[in-house]
This record gives C-alpha cells, sequence and structure tokens, in this order.
C-alpha cells in the first residue's frame, strides 16, 4: 500500500495547475487529425441535413398559404379579380382585412387546390427523409472517428507509461494513475459521441437558420437576434462557474480510486490491525468531497439549460408578436410568419442544445487535461539509436566513481566503485536506506546515475539500450508479481522465446516450486489471479524464482528473494542458486547474513558509501561493521530461541 509519504506525493505535482480549457480544448480537437478524411465526409453529411432541415419549413409555409388562399378563395364570389375583391373590403370600411389578404395569393371562388398542397407535403417529405438519411450517416461517421481517435490515444498513453522512469510511478498512487488510463480516457470518449456530431450540426444549424429567417424577413431576422447576447452571457458565466468543479470531481474521483485500490490490495493487513472504520472514514471523506464536486458541477452546469429555455421563450413571444403585426399589415404571409415562428424555435434550439452540453464538454476537457499532463511528464532518456553491445556477454560489471541521488539536495550515493568478475556472486548487505537496492536500480537502469559510469563486459550500460541490457538480467524482487493466468504461463513468462511444458516443469523443479504445483488441483494449469489467490506468500516467490532460472539470465538479481520462504525451502533455494549461479554474476541482496555465507564478496554499504567488503570469514575477522551486523543477528535469534 502506498503510505502517507505516497499519499501527500500524489497530493503535489500537477493536479494543482489551474485548467486550461482553452488550449486543453484545442489540442483534443488536434487528435482527431489523422480522421480528417472521416470527418470531411461527415461535415458534407451534415451541411446537407441542415440544408435540407433548414428549407423544411419554409415548404411546409408554402403549402400554409396554399390552404389559406383556398380557404379565402372559396368564400369570395367567383368571377372578380383578387385587385377588385380587395377594393370593394376598402371601399365597405374593411381596409385592416383587406391589407392583411393582400399579402395572400388567393383566386376568388376558388377552393383549396389539394394537388398542388399535396405536391408541396411531398416534397417536404422526401427532404426531411433525406435530412434524416445524412444526420444518420454522419452519426455513424462521428462515432468512427472518435472511438479510433480514444484507440490511438489509448495507445499513446500505453506507450507514454512504458517511457516514464519508475520515479514518476515513485511519486504517484497507482490507482490515480489507473484512473487517468480509464476512467478519464472513458469520459472524453462518452463526451465526444454525445456532443461533437450534435455541436457541429447545432452550429450549422444556428448559421443555415439565421441565413432564412434574414431571407423570410429581416425585421424579424432583427427581432430575433436582439436575445442572442443575453443568451452568449447566460452561457459564458454560467460555463466559468462551472469548470472549476469539474476538474475538481476528476481530480477527487483519481484521489478516491486510489484510496480504494490500495485499500483492496492491503485488505488482509487492513482488518489485522483493525483499520476498517479508519479506512471507511477515509473512503467516506473522499466520497463527500467527490459528491460535492459532482453536485455543484452539474448543478451549477444544469443551471443552464432553464435559463436557455427562458431565452428561448422570450425570444418566440417577440417573434410572435412583430410576426402578427406584419401579417396585419399585409407585409408578410400566414405560411412566411408560421415558417419564421419554426426557424426561430430551429434558432433557438440549438443555442439551447449548445449550451446544455456545456456541462458534458467541460467535463470531457477537465478530462483531457489530466491525459495531457501525463503524456507530457517527463520521460526517461531515449535509448541510443545503434545502442552498443558487449562482443561477448560474460557478465563483468564494474561502477566507476558512480554518484546519485534521488533529490538534488541530498546525496545518496557518492563515488563508488566496483568490480565484479564473470561468475562471481555478490552480496550487498547493510541497514535500511543504505543505498541496496537504489545500486540495482542504477545496474538495472531503472534510474541514471548523475554520475560516474556502469560498465557491462566494458561497454558504457548507458549507451546500450534497455531491452538489450536487460535481456541478459534476470530479476526476483522480494515483493512478487504474478498476472491472471495459470501457473505454466507465470513461469514461462521469464522466457524470451516460446518454451515447452518440460522446459517449464525443469525450471519448477530446480526452483523447488514443483513439488507444491502438483498438489494443486490442475497442477501446472491451475490459474491465479493477479493477487496470487490460492497460493501462498511463499509459493508465489517460488514461482518467481521459476520463471528467473527460465529466463537463463547472464547476470542474477536477488532482492531479498527468499524473504518469504520457510528455512528449509530456503536452504534447498540457496543450492539451487548455487547451481544457477555457476558461470553467471550474481548481486544478491540479503538482510539475513546467514543467506550469503557462501558469496565471493560481501559489500557492506551505508549511506550510499561500500564501508568494507570481502569474504564473509575476514569480514568476521576484521571485526568491523560486517561483524556488528552479523552479531546482532545472531543475538536477536538467540534471544527468539530463549
Amino acid at each position: 500500500m502506498a503510505g502517507p509519504m505516497g499519499r501527500m506525493m500524489a497530493g503535489s505535482g500537477p493536479d494543482h495547475h489551474s485548467m486550461d480549457f482553452k488550449g486543453s480544448g484545442k489540442r483534443l480537437l488536434a487528435q482527431f487529425k489523422p480522421q480528417r478524411a472521416t470527418l470531411y465526409v461527415m461535415l458534407a453529411a451534415v451541411v446537407c441535413s441542415v440544408g435540407l432541415s433548414v428549407l423544411g419549413p419554409k415548404i411546409l409555409g408554402r403549402a400554409t398559404d396554399l390552404v389559406f388562399a383556398g380557404v379565402v378563395g372559396r368564400e369570395l364570389p367567383a368571377g372578380q379579380s383578387k385587385a377588385e375583391v380587395l377594393a370593394a373590403m376598402r371601399e365597405r370600411g374593411d381596409g385592416g382585412m383587406a391589407d392583411m389578404l393582400s399579402g395572400t395569393d388567393f383566386t376568388p371562388g376558388q377552393g383549396i387546390d389539394f394537388d398542388a398542397v399535396g405536391e408541396v407535403l411531398g416534397i417536404a417529405l422526401v427532404a426531411f427523409l433525406l435530412a434524416g438519411l445524412l444526420m444518420a450517416m454522419a452519426t455513424r461517421l462521428v462515432n468512427r472517428a472518435v472511438n479510433l481517435t480514444m484507440y490511438k490515444m489509448r495507445e499513446d498513453v500505453q506507450t507514454k507509461l512504458s517511457r516514464l522512469p519508475l520515479s514518476y510511478f515513485d511519486k504517484r498512487q497507482r490507482g490515480e494513475v489507473l484512473s487517468r488510463a480509464t476512467n478519464d480516457i472513458d469520459n472524453i470518449g462518452q463526451t465526444l459521441q454525445q456532443s461533437m456530431g450534435q455541436l457541429v450540426n447545432s452550429l450549422l444549424t444556428i448559421v443555415g437558420v439565421l441565413i432564412m429567417m434574414f431571407y423570410v424577413s429581416w425585421l424579424l431576422a432583427l427581432v430575433a437576434l436582439v436575445t442572442v447576447p443575453l443568451s452568449f452571457v447566460v452561457a459564458t458565466r454560467v460555463g466559468k462557474r462551472s469548470q472549476p468543479h469539474f476538474v475538481q470531481q476528476w481530480r477527487t474521483t483519481g484521489k478516491l480510486n486510489a484510496h480504494i485500490e490500495e485499500m483492496y490490495t492491503g485488505h488482509t493487513l487492513v482488518k489485522v490491525f483493525g483499520r476498517q472504520d479508519e479506512s471507511a472514514a477515509q473512503f467516506a471523506e473522499e466520497n463527500d468531497k467527490l459528491y460535492e464536486a459532482g453536485f455543484r458541477a452539474q448543478f451549477n452546469s444544469g443551471v443552464m439549460q432553464p435559463l436557455m429555455m427562458f431565452v428561448s421563450n422570450l425570444n418566440y413571444v417577440l417573434v410572435a408578436v412583430v410576426g402578427g403585426l406584419r401579417v396585419a399589415s399585409g407585409s408578410l404571409s400566414i405560411g412566411d410568419v408560421q415558417a419564421f415562428i419554426q426557424y426561430s424555435r430551429q434558432f433557438s434550439m440549438p443555442l439551447t442544445q449548445v449550451a446544455s452540453m456545456a456541462n458534458l464538454v467541460q467535463s470531457g476537457v477537465a478530462s483531457a487535461e489530466r491525459i495531457f499532463e501525463l503524456l507530457d511528464a517527463e520521460e526517461q532518456e531515449a535509448d541510443p539509436v545503434t545502442g552498443a553491445r558487449p562482443e561477448e556477454l560474460r557478465g563483468r560489471v564494474a561502477l566507476e566513481g558512480v554518484s546519485f541521488r534521488y533529490d538534488p539536495d541530498k546525496p545518496l550515493i557518492e563515488d563508488l566503485s566496483l568490480s565484479v568478475e564473470p561468475g562471481h556472486t555478490v552480496a550487498i548487505v547493510g541497514p535500511t536506506g543504505a543505498g541496496k537496492t537504489t545500486l540495482v536500480n542504477l545496474l538495472m537502469r531503472f534510474y541514471e546515475t548523475t554520475g560516474g559510469r556502469i560498465t557491462l563486459d566494458g561497454v558504457d550500460i548507458a549507451t546500450m539500450s534497455r531491452d538489450e541490457l536487460r535481456a541478459g538480467i534476470g530479476m526476483v524482487l522480494q515483493d512478487t508479481w504474478l498476472f491472471g493466468g495459470t501457473i505454466a504461463d507465470n513461469i514461462a513468462y521469464g522466457a524470451s522465446r516460446e518454451v515447452t511444458r518440460g522446459e517449464v516443469e525443469e525450471a519448477a523443479r530446480a526452483a523447488h516450486a514443483d513439488r507444491f504445483v502438483r498438489t494443486l488441483p490442475d497442477g501446472y494449469d491451475t490459474v491465479i489471479d493477479d493477487e496470487g489467490s490460492g497460493v501462498s506468500a511463499g509459493e508465489k516467490q517460488l514461482i518467481t524464482i521459476a520463471r528467473a532460472f527460465l529466463s537463463d539470465p547472464v547476470i542474477l538479481v536477488l532482492d531479498e528473494a527468499t524473504s518469504s520462504v520457510d528455512t528449509r525451502t530456503e536452504v534447498l533455494i540457496q543450492k539451487a542458486m548455487a547451481k544457477l549461479a555457476h558461470g553467471r554474476t550474481s548481486f544478491v541482496i540479503a538482510h539475513r547474513l546467514s543467506t550469503i555465507r557462501d558469496a565471493d564478496t560481501i559489500l557492506v554499504m551505508e549511506d550510499g558509501a561500500i564501508v568494507e567488503q570481502g569474504a564473509h570469514a575476514d569480514l568476521l575477522a576484521a571485526g568491523g561493521a560486517y561483524a556488528r551486523l552479523y552479531k546482532a543477528q545472531f543475538a536477536q535469534a538467540a534471544v527468539e530461541v530463549d
């Protein structure tokens, strides 16, 4: 589990930077560059769809005019012209009615021309049908573009994680990093799928409707535009209030995931030490923060839609009043007003949709910024283009004046020199924090030296590719790692080639794992999960040691590899390690000094420096740091026996 230090370091770092909505939004859109062809086709389909949809009200307005003209003409005496009828009305004092009918194309004595109405409605039906088909096509293309972009983004995140130095993960909780790679990418995908096509459609609809509104009546168009500045003010004000809460929502989601992940992986210890209530209280605290951030974000952004609906209704009332006056004056036909009212709705609806999508877009951009922070993290130094390699990999290791520090202001290893011949076993001992594991991390190039160099068979490992370097090194750590799969698969993971079942079993026998594996219900085909459920800690360690046997390394690194096994198994493993180490260079980090008596060289480290080195007997006789460590362990063992 990550302790308080892990939580403290996870709380610091890039999560506390302010939200760059504009920059992150542009960068997110730039991710669609490989899908330009698809997006162009989608855009063409949306333009055609919107164009047909926008023509619809004008066509229906024509049908309304035909029906109204038929109703009016049927009530008037035949044999007169339109001008004569209107003149007669004015003579009778019905000037208002005459003005209104002057904008209607009627024929006195002629009723509704149903053929003409049917033809117009047929055109409208075809237009709306084509608009729907084109929009369905555009939606499919958007989904394709979004899913391919998310696929590429997941690949980028996976590639980035493989390039990040070990220090990046040391400073962050696993759950927080996992939340970025899963929850945040999923949120971006959902945001884009729900808003991208709709956003393009809404913006184009606004433009198309605006053109048609000015075409029908410039005066009514100006009346409709009166409410646009009000809509803009509402959208920007609410958006600015909502965005910080969305950033906080996803930041808190990462912290909550980190807490759940570490509590689950360490649930046994949580129960052993009776920390269930404390864990539940911390969960409740993080859950409350997430609830508060989520509620504020959704509430603030949710206010936008009812406010925009109010502005839309205000627009509708203004258009209806002014339009009615224009019909009464004969300046507009009833069909044009009907069309304009529909355009008014079509104009305000996409404005409302764009506003209501603001919460989705803000949430997605907040997640995108977290992903970009990960993608922008400083990577480990790139491997040389043509990495050097030893002519023959024998296992001679030399450290020449090596210096290293995790913190620039706190030296850990200073001017360390060491030479290890091929086939020799080097044991590294010393108190906690002396730099034993750091030395191995430098050899594996998990960290780069800050001074000096390390050579392998005369070649500076900094000039080798990491894959080339690590291919010749087998490693068994104190913390075992298994993946979900069969035991045979977990052992075979150590091989760089396809191996047979016989080779897997031979490696298990060499590591003394064969006996317990065969007692399991399905033997080597027994499936275990990534937590290694069903096997003990010692048995998991034996599986990882068998994995190291199968890798057949030139250099073997054992970091407290026998700490989880019983004494009898430890003795057997020591014998097996002696056989495995024959002809190989071995680095053994050990706290129990009884396990490294047969090492060719024992290095005693204190404060990042080698204070003693030599064989077991010589170091005991010298009566220095090693002798004190050995006597302290022997005295402790005697006390435990008593």
